[in-house]
């Protein structure tokens, strides 16, 4: 895939962390939906199997070429792969066994951005500028406000479930992972990068998917799981990834993790048509802020003459 007409372009960072937001908010409704068909290993595994299977036509003859690059760099792959691929998901999908897809959007991604750019900022020297500082208010505002349900005394009585603290940690975990994408090595493309993380992350799973097989129950084949594997296999993992690659490069791990917080947004107006909830005006305000947050973290300030 050629992204070399959005070269240099701002815009196009914040356009494909858009899309990609947009695509794995879906994944947080398949993540409390499939809990009585397939187990939350399983799930992660064969998603992460499809993605690999999905990108092997696209690499296999260019992958031979960059092996020295990608054999040196396997300590670097492993632990990218390990938090990124592995873990992330996988709390996610066994977190939804115990909270609603809603919370499961709003507690990683109001966590995951400010871990971010803490991260950023200890490894990566990357700036927190007073632009960054407001974005990320706004952002945890309308994220809170939503948890909170437009009573903010309400965060005082909250209690974390054991999905709550699930997903906390796969937040944690997908800001491991956004800080070190910002640090791939140069002599492996895109493309090949996400095969050799997406089979990496497929090996680590496979002895816990073994594992599962024998004490979880069974998985409940049919055409509907097919359908959602490959959405999680296509649409979540290679063309999500790409694009949330891609944004990280032209706007920064920090900025481009704000992005994330599109994510509750977009999860709660699909589980109003999927799941039936209601729409109110928390929501709306709730939007306002995510996207005001998020504007204002990206907006670009003339230098004055």
């Amino acid at each position: 895939m050629n992204f070399e007409f959005l070269k240099n372009k701002k815009e196009a960072g914040i356009v494909l962390a858009i899309i990609a937001t947009l695509i794995w908010s879906g994944n947080f409704i398949i993540a409390k939906g499939v809990t009585k068909i397939i187990p939350p290993i399983s799930l992660s595994f064969f998603r992460w199997l499809c993605a690999t299977i999905l990108l092997f036509p696209f690499i296999k003859s260019s992958i031979l070429k960059e092996w020295t690059a990608i054999k040196n760099a396997w300590v670097y792959l492993f632990w990218i792969s390990f938090s990124g691929i592995a873990l992330f998901n996988t709390l996610v999908y066994w977190a939804g066994h115990y909270s609603s897809a809603i919370n499961l959007a709003l507690i990683g991604t109001t966590a995951s951005p400010i871990i971010s750019i803490i991260l950023s900022r200890i490894f990566l020297k990357e700036k927190i500028g007073w632009q960054k500082f407001f974005g990320v208010g706004f952002c945890v505002s309308g994220i809170l406000l939503l948890l909170s349900k437009g009573n903010f005394q309400n965060l005082l009585q909250l209690r974390f479930t054991k999905g709550d603290l699930l997903i906390l940690l796969a937040a944690i975990c997908f800001a491991v992972y956004n800080t070190l994408v910002k640090s791939k090595p140069k002599g492996i493309s895109s493309l090949n990068f996400l095969f050799t993380i997406f089979a990496f992350g497929t090996l680590l799973l496979f002895p816990f998917f073994i594992y599962e097989m024998t004490y979880s129950f069974p998985i409940k084949w049919n055409l509907n799981l097919f359908s959602i594997i490959i959405y999680l296999g296509m649409g979540t993992s290679v063309i999500s990834f790409l694009f949330w690659n891609k944004a990280i490069s032209k706007l920064g791990a920090g900025r481009t993790a704000l992005f994330g917080n599109l994510i509750p947004i977009f999860t709660t107006i699909e589980a109003v048509f999927f799941l039936n909830e209601i729409f109110t005006i928390i929501h709306i305000v709730s939007m306002a802020l995510v996207f005001v947050g998020i504007a204002v973290a990206n907006w670009k300030v003339k230098p004055s003459i």
